[in-house]
């Protein structure tokens, strides 16, 4: 029993103390099915997000949604960066975003949140938070692979949450 408990306790000293970041939306559970209105068929607003547990010397998040089962590779739907430390969650319909946050260029060469949109079959999608140490030094409309090369050395942490969606014909 002692062994348990110390085995337990070097865990979380490794981990730092927590159970590591979580990311989570409470508009859907992990996954499963996006509601219609965060789509191309409903409203086409972001869903609402929330994380907990960053790493201490977190500078900066970054949020990537992305479908890897499109037809033509995967696609990407929104693109956040810089988000600040201190904030741990986005509201649905963001629109007005934490100040500093940055809006990457998206699959529709669009800076903005694009909903699932699947044109042939249920489709995965992956929000994917990254805790870095540092802000990125890119403008507002950077690429997903400039985001990702200056992310290289610096993520602290990672999180995902999945959702599913099929358009109905």
């Amino acid at each position: 029993m002692i062994k348990k408990f110390l085995l337990w306790v070097i865990v979380l000293v490794l981990m730092g103390g927590a159970m590591g970041l979580m990311l989570q939306s409470p508009a859907f559970n992990n996954d499963g099915m996006i509601p219609i209105k965060y789509t191309c068929d409903g409203s086409d607003i972001s869903p609402p997000l929330k994380w907990e547990n960053p790493p201490d010397n977190t500078q900066s998040f970054v949020l990537i949604v992305e479908d890897p089962d499109a037809p033509g590779g995967t696609w990407d739907h929104w693109i956040l960066f810089n988000i600040p430390a201190g904030v741990h969650e986005l509201s649905e319909n963001s629109k007005t975003l934490p100040p500093g946050t940055r809006i990457g260029m998206n699959s529709w060469k669009r800076n903005d949140y694009g909903g699932p949109c699947p044109p042939d079959r249920l489709h995965r999608y992956y929000f994917k938070l990254y805790a870095l140490d540092i802000t990125l030094p890119l403008n507002e409309g950077a690429e997903k692979s400039a985001i990702e090369k200056a992310m290289q050395n610096h993520i602290l942490a990672t999180a995902e949450w999945i959702g599913k969606y099929e358009r109905k014909k």
